[in-house]
């Protein structure tokens, strides 16, 4: 079996052509958002310190943000990313990493919240001009999941940050950033009940300062809402390619494999320290008529088959 999957997972390397399928689990609420729903600007400031070699962000406020219907009030904070390419010419659909990410203060009950919070990074000068930050505005709601309320970026290539250059931007409509690529293998046998999840690569842009982290991935079974069985793949060192070869077994009735939903999340750790484990993000799928489902179908299709292709994770 073991020889198996390495062999599939060696013809189907990152080269090959293929179709991305899959999604961040925390993409479902951007699907859903029209470009009517989207209002209001949000204000901050960024600044390069050349002598320290620091990245600041300030985050100062929102004006006129979009309210709940059912309270007609909004509890707003604000997600900072800074999102680094490997070039400069990178396009927005290629491959990114998050260098750093930070969360302003809580306020409540305002459509035009003043936030006052300050981040900085050390950033080396030749990196300035690769990074992007990503200002996504949140709705907070402890019930369910928080809703987005719009997004601004900056591509910091095309400013000038010798001095401090405050700027207000609209929200727009949030984005998609890929952060990542994951190879999967499903087998499905229904004679022994059984769904084999194959975790054989997973493809991610390293930077320089980040060499020594390392990788896992957990996968979940899910059906109508409700988390079945998890299980995780072992450590490894983080490569541009990290190779897993390793072969998940779920045991659940036939209906339940039928009907689950497969979510596959990937977790970066840092083995010198404790509590330092960070979600890269999520790919999920199931049974669904569209085109990122379509993984889910050829399993079906081929049972007691392994069918292995990529899936991107986005942010």
């Amino acid at each position: 079996m073991e020889v198996h999957y390495e062999e599939l997972s060696h013809r189907l390397s990152p080269g090959t052509s293929y179709t991305n399928l899959g999604s961040s689990l925390d993409l479902a609420s951007i699907a859903d958002l029209e470009e009517e729903n989207i209002q209001g600007s949000l204000r901050f400031s960024l600044f390069y310190d050349q002598l320290q070699s620091r990245l600041v962000v300030t985050v100062l406020d929102a004006q006129d943000l979009a309210v709940r219907d059912f309270s007609h009030s909004v509890d707003p904070f604000v997600w900072v990313r800074l999102l680094w390419a490997e070039r400069e010419d990178e396009e927005q659909s290629s491959m990114q990493c998050v260098l750093e990410e930070w969360q302003t203060r809580l306020v409540k009950k305002s459509c035009s919240p003043v936030f006052g919070d300050q981040f900085s990074c050390t950033l080396a000068e030749e990196e300035v001009s690769k990074v992007t930050v990503r200002f996504e505005v949140r709705d907070f709601d402890k019930y369910s999941r928080q809703e987005i309320l719009g997004e601004a970026r900056a591509p910091l290539n095309s400013l000038k940050l010798s001095y401090p250059l405050e700027l207000r931007e609209e929200l727009q409509v949030p984005k998609k950033d890929m952060v990542g690529e994951v190879l999967l293998s499903l087998k499905y046998m229904p004679t022994s009940q059984r769904l084999e999840v194959g975790v054989l690569k997973i493809r991610t842009v390293c930077h320089p300062n980040k060499t020594d982290r390392a990788l896992y991935g957990r996968t979940s079974i899910t059906c109508n809402h409700c988390k079945l069985r998890h299980q995780s793949t072992t450590q490894k060192k983080r490569w541009e390619v990290t190779v897993f070869n390793e072969v998940l077994t779920f045991v659940l009735p036939d209906q339940q494999i039928r009907e689950c939903t497969i979510i596959v999340s990937v977790y970066e750790i840092q083995p010198s320290k404790k509590s330092s484990k960070h979600l890269i993000g999520h790919i999920h799928i199931k049974k669904g008529k569209t085109s990122e489902d379509e993984h889910w179908k050829l399993m079906m299709q081929s049972l007691r088959q392994p069918i292995a292709k990529w899936h991107s994770i986005f942010i």
